[in-house]
């Protein structure tokens, strides 16, 4: 049985939820992180190779111990309806820029009358067997967030942060110094400043506010400014670390160099 993950109620209480990207198709990885505590886990279906059918998979791995958010690679509705039927406790939309896009987006999470949901038979509604339960609760119980990755979007905030049905604000900080003509320059005090201003206008809208970063040891400061959604690491760049760091040291013990 499918357990309904009530994340977005965990969401508002405002406590500091811990998670990390996965982008492998790989379902013993997912059962790694799992185990290893995380609060939430980042599927990540806009920059990877993963399908529909693989994300399932790795929801399904995740089972009854992490509740999972997907990120959707467009604000397309096929796309949505697919990852919530699959039985994300979460959905997040890249690149939301106007509170036009936000309120869309909305429409496409929310069953009737919150919305215009289409309605299915699938995994996220115990494929029949909690139908009637599911569509009951899943306005109530999933979380629909929004990334805050691009100038024009930080621009906005204040009437993105005011559509109805958002329920956090997830701020990328890689593509805004992007979009800003400054790449990768997410400390550059002009990017740092934009970041702020999110999370200033989040908070005074009583709304959570998530962030990235690939440094675990930034995260005590991010929960002391007032971020909730905190997400580090990426399976990939955490599995390249630790090899890197694995290989140098068994080669310093045995003194084999290369």
């Amino acid at each position: 049985m499918l357990h309904h993950f009530k994340f977005r109620q965990t969401i508002k209480e405002g406590r500091p939820l811990l998670g990390t990207i996965q982008t492998l198709n790989a379902p013993e990885v997912t059962e790694i992180i799992a185990a290893a505590g995380f609060d939430w886990l980042f599927v990540d279906v806009e920059h990877s190779t993963l399908d529909i059918a693989q994300a399932q998979r790795l929801l399904q791995a995740a089972g009854n111990l992490l509740p999972c958010v997907v990120r959707s690679p467009n604000h397309e509705e096929m796309w949505i309806k697919k990852i919530l039927d699959i039985g994300a406790a979460g959905i997040l939309f890249p690149r939301v820029n106007s509170a036009a896009e936000a309120e869309r987006i909305v429409q496409y999470c929310k069953y009737s009358p919150l919305g215009s949901r289409s309605v299915g038979v699938a995994r996220a509604h115990g494929y029949g067997a909690t139908f009637c339960e599911y569509v009951e609760k899943a306005n109530q119980d999933i979380a629909v967030i929004v990334q805050i990755e691009d100038i024009a979007a930080v621009n906005n905030i204040e009437s993105i942060v005011a559509v109805p049905g958002i329920d956090a604000l997830f701020i990328g900080p890689y593509d805004l110094s992007a979009s800003m003509g400054m790449p990768g320059r997410v400390t550059a005090p002009e990017v740092k400043a934009q970041i702020e201003k999110v999370l200033h206008v989040g908070k005074a809208a009583n709304q959570a506010v998530g962030i990235f970063t690939m440094d675990p040891n930034t995260v005590n400061d991010l929960v002391q400014k007032g971020y909730s959604l905190i997400c580090s690491g990426i399976d990939t760049a955490v599995l390249t670390l630790c090899y890197t760091d694995n290989i140098k040291r068994m080669r310093t013990a045995k003194n084999l160099c290369k």
